[in-house]
This record gives C-alpha cells, sequence and structure tokens, in this order.
C-alpha cells in the first residue's frame, strides 16, 4: 500500500507528519512494541530519527533497536540515528529552561529537514519528575511547541510511564497534545485545548497550582 508521504504510521494507524502526540505506556515493553516501528519505518524511509531519553537506558535502547532488524551503526554513521540524554538538552544546565529547550527543538527540526527533509523524534518524559528548577514550566512548554511544530516536518511522541506521573499530571499532558495513545491505540485527543486558550490559563493560575509534581 502506497502512503502520502506526509503521513506516518504509529501505533498502526496513519498520522499527519506535523503532529504532536502524548503516549502513555504501563511498561517500557509496551512503550517499545509502538515507537520501535515508528522508528524504523522512519530510517528505511531515510528520514532523520532523534530520541531524546535517560542515559541509563541508552544501551538498551540501541540493543532492541538492533534486535528490530536496524542496522544501528550503519545509521548513526549516515547520521540518520541520534540519542541525546536528558542533560543535553531538557535538563542542559542543570535546570529546565522552556525557552532554551525550544530552540533545542527547533535546532533539531531544523537539522532534520537540511538533511532528509523530515524528522521523528521519540521524547521520554519522565526528566518531568526530577527535581531540577524549571519543571513546573513543562505545561507551558509542551503547549508552546504546538506553535514551534506547525513550521517543521517533524513527528514528535512525547512519552510517559502511567506509573510514575500522577494522574492528575497525566490529564494536564492530555490536554496539551492533539493526538494520544492509549491502550496502544492512536486516537484525535477529545480533550485537547489550543496553545492561545491552554496558555492564558496557565498564567491565570497561581505558580504553585502549575508544579510538576
Amino acid at each position: 500500500m502506497a502512503f502520502l508521504k506526509d503521513t506516518v504510521t504509529l501505533a498502526r494507524s496513519r498520522v499527519q507528519r506535523r503532529c504532536h502526540v502524548c503516549a502513555f505506556f504501563h511498561s517500557r515493553e509496551d512503550e517499545y512494541q509502538v515507537m520501535i516501528p515508528f522508528l524504523a519505518e522512519g530510517l528505511e524511509a531515510g528520514e532523520k530519527v532523534f530520541q531524546i531519553l535517560d542515559k541509563e537506558q541508552r544501551d538498551q535502547r540501541l540493543s532492541r533497536l538492533a534486535q528490530a532488524g536496524i542496522d544501528v551503526a550503519a545509521a548513526e554513521e549516515r547520521g540518520l540515528l541520534e540519542l541525546r540524554p536528558w542533560e543535553e538538552t531538557y535538563l542542559k544546565g542543570t535546570r529546565f529552561d522552556q525557552h532554551a529547550m525550544l530552540d533545542i527543538l527547533e535546532g533539531i527540526a531544523k537539522e532534520g529537514e537540511k538533511q532528509t527533509g523530515a524528522t521523528r523524534l521519540w521524547a521520554n518524559m519522565e526528566w518531568a519528575l526530577l527535581d531540577y528548577p524549571g519543571t513546573e514550566d513543562l505545561l507551558e512548554y509542551e503547549s508552546r511547541v504546538n506553535y514551534m511544530l506547525l513550521k517543521y516536518d517533524m513527528a514528535t511522541v512525547c512519552t510517559f510511564d502511567l506509573s510514575k506521573f500522577s494522574a492528575s499530571l497525566v490529564m494536564e499532558v492530555l490536554r496539551i497534545h492533539p493526538h494520544v495513545i492509549a491502550g496502544g491505540i492512536l486516537r484525535e485527543n477529545p480533550f485537547y485545548v489550543p496553545p492561545d486558550e491552554l496558555l492564558n490559563e496557565l498564567r491565570a493560575r497561581p505558580v504553585a497550582g502549575r508544579r510538576t509534581e
């Protein structure tokens, strides 16, 4: 079956490439079952694949990609596969600076478009639960990402481990992403709130009400 070039396969569904998806999983294995085929499809198409993750997960991630039949060494050598830890992205400078991270994200998108025409990003979000300054700005940051992604051919999936995030934060995150994966199924998100509206709401909240914990 021929697919449109402006769509990607995610959780066995087709979605517009310029997407911002929150994906909720109960285990790392569930996450791999959805996300590794998403990356493999991108690499097969010659696209840039970028991952942001806990540095302790790097070796396991590379091993699972190899088990899926991906020639990891070749993909890295060609510059198609890149893994970057939280400390070089979200937590650079030992704090979360949402504006600096938006610049990093835009740089990833621009580099991917220049190099291959399109990017796929898999971002593990447990960094937001660590005790770093600035993590209270997670919701503002995620909402602003929606503005940025309108400009670039980058499919972005933010993954959340439901065993670690509180139900209240999960509900907040859900309102920010136009698409959601739950139970291994991709859906349009009926709870999505456009960034203009959500950012106004967040500004009206007491600062303590925007904490991620």
